[in-house]
């Protein structure tokens, strides 16, 4: 079993850790700033894309896995179509980009599907996703509208 163990320091590496969280999904509940330590954090059921080309043996296989995203050096966080009381709605993300300001700051947007947005004011990019554990089958490979 390979766990995935991403850093991203810069624009470049934040596109990577996009490409492996696209079509992941998680709980409202799954979200939390941690304002006194600079932390926002977010648990999620991501879509296994590396495996999902071909998997072991030759056969195709689609696989989630519980993985964790935080960033570090975030100072504000806005939350835009989520309504954070509702813990147990479903969010599907899209993509994870950073938006440069005075350098190195920006922000770090988290496009969700249905018009829904996370955005991190960050003194610099400075983030991980780490895979706790085993992948499970998945029903089927995300499809998305040319």
């Amino acid at each position: 079993m390979e766990m995935l163990k991403l850093v991203a320091l810069d624009d470049e590496d934040m596109q990577i850790i996009s490409a492996y969280l696209q079509d992941a999904v998680l709980k409202v509940g799954d979200l939390d700033y941690l304002q006194q330590e600079k932390r926002f954090v977010g648990v999620t059921n991501r879509f296994v894309w590396e495996r999902a080309a071909s998997g072991r043996f030759g056969k195709r296989t689609f696989e989630r896995r519980r993985s964790v995203l935080h960033f570090d050096r975030v100072t504000a966080v806005k939350v835009h179509g989520i309504d954070r009381s509702r813990k147990d709605d479903v969010l599907s993300l899209l993509a994870v980009r950073f938006l440069p300001g005075d350098a190195p700051a920006g922000v770090v947007e988290l496009t969700f599907s249905g018009d829904a947005a996370i955005r991190l004011d960050v003194e610099c990019i400075e983030a991980k996703l780490t895979d706790l554990g085993p992948a499970w089958e998945a029903h089927g490979k995300p499809e998305h509208d040319a």
